[in-house]
């Protein structure tokens, strides 16, 4: 699953209508769908969206054959 559908689960999770977090946001719900289309987020739009569902994004690289999170 990409981030895209990640964060569509996490909307049904929180009930929040896609125009409903572009608002939270301060986009638009078209630049939102566009984004979610393309899954196309920096780091900082994830921190913002989990911020707007009361939520925390973690993350970070786990290095496979020592298991080191970087």
């Amino acid at each position: 699953m990409g981030m895209a559908g990640k964060i569509e689960h996490l909307l049904r999770e929180r009930k929040i209508k896609k125009k409903e977090l572009a608002e939270k946001l301060g986009t638009t719900a078209s630049n939102l769908s566009g984004k979610l289309n393309r899954d196309n987020f920096s780091e900082k739009e994830l921190q913002e969206i989990a911020e707007a569902c009361n939520a925390t994004f973690e993350g970070s690289f786990i290095l496979n054959d020592t298991g080191k999170t970087i």
